[in-house]
């Protein structure tokens, strides 16, 4: 295959380094969809957009052939308050690139979209769709979630997927999915001096009690136990009131072995009929891919080692289809102060996903 050094990468730096420069928050991305459009524009490929998510088909795509997906996400987190450089500059030093968003993702997009434009005209057994999507961090309506209906309303199937995060290059089989609930203890107000009332706290003490207990019938081979903490709560308005009702939030994070509605029906049996539990939303799942799939079979091959991931992406919402993890740059780096990508990091990146990509027989 064709180098992959400075040089041969100078084309995707630059747009990683105006990636940097231009701010891309959740559900404020227009500028950097623009870019991403115009370099694939000015690189031969036909990009299309729907809303802030651009993408690409490889040459030659025919509906009867299996489908991979090349996915990252170009909006980035709001830079963190104790920063000591300028998050918008993509200052150079000893290699590494600063700037927010340059490890997560905009390393995963250059990479992916170095190698989308090397193989798109490639024989390749299966189409290529290069998809540069928008809200990831948030997980907005107008991402991934707008994105994959918009292409089956095109008639484009997706039968697998690779989604460019910072990994370390290393293969991420499995993450945890999320559900937040919302929960109302109801008691009966009083006066604190008389001992009147029925006081909601006591009794959201005892079911946050039975919740910390609870053990889930089944657990994942892969993920393990469904894992839960109480992450709020919030009750009374005096000190001489009894109170008569108390909030508390609920995290959990789900597994493989339950949907996340299986999950909420099993919680509520274990509370009392004075507690509900309301979840936010139930769309981010959990997400295995199976340890035959070619996808991490190849990826095994090339020495690599299957995890884990303990963070949430876009495959979280990839219900229909099996999809890897994996990119350039680590995970630790995201959402810090003086966010970086090492150069070096994005060459060893594109001969990985090259040798993965043209060597799977799907």
């Amino acid at each position: 295959m064709p180098s992959t050094g400075p040089q041969a990468l100078s084309s995707e730096i630059d747009l990683l380094r105006r990636m940097i420069a231009t701010p891309s928050f959740s559900r404020d991305e227009a500028a950097t969809a623009q870019l991403i459009f115009d370099h694939l524009a000015e690189n031969g490929a036909a990009p299309r957009r729907y809303l802030n998510n651009v993408y690409a088909l490889s040459e030659g795509f025919a509906p009867g052939r299996p489908t991979l997906l090349l996915n990252s996400h170009h909006d980035t987190v709001r830079p963190a308050a104790s920063y000591s450089l300028d998050p918008f500059s993509p200052d150079m030093r000893e290699g590494c690139l600063y700037g927010l968003g340059s490890n997560d993702a905009g390393a995963s997009v250059a990479a992916l979209t170095n190698t989308f434009l090397r193989l798109r005209t490639a024989s390749l057994p299966f189409n290529l769709l290069l998809a540069v999507t928008a809200e990831e961090e948030v997980g907005g309506e107008n991402g991934m979630r707008a994105f994959l209906p918009h292409l089956k309303e095109e008639g484009i199937e997706i039968s697998c997927a690779i989604v460019g995060e910072p990994t370390g290059m290393q293969p991420a089989i499995a993450e945890r999915g999320l559900v937040v609930l919302d929960c109302i203890t109801t008691g009966v107000t009083g006066h604190a001096a008389r001992s009147e009332g029925i006081n909601a706290i006591y009794r959201a003490m005892a079911d946050i009690e039975a919740l910390r207990s609870f053990r889930f019938p089944d657990e994942s081979q892969i993920l393990g136990p469904v894992g839960l903490n109480i992450t709020q709560i919030n009750a009374g308005w005096q000190h001489n009131a009894i109170p008569d009702e108390c909030k508390w939030v609920v995290d959990i994070r789900t597994t493989d072995a339950y949907t996340n509605e299986e999950t909420v029906s099993l919680l509520r049996t274990a509370v009392s009929p004075h507690s509900s539990l309301t979840p936010r939303s139930t769309r981010v799942r959990a997400s295995v891919i199976s340890s035959d799939h070619p996808l991490v079979s190849g990826a095994i091959g090339l020495g690599l080692a299957p995890f884990v991931s303990p963070t949430t992406s876009d495959m979280s919402l990839m219900y229909d289809f099996p999809s890897l993890k994996i990119g350039p740059g680590e995970s630790s780096r995201s959402h810090s102060a003086d966010e970086f990508i090492r150069l070096s990091e994005i060459e060893e990146a594109i001969p990985v996903y090259h040798t993965l990509i043209t060597g799977l027989r799907l």
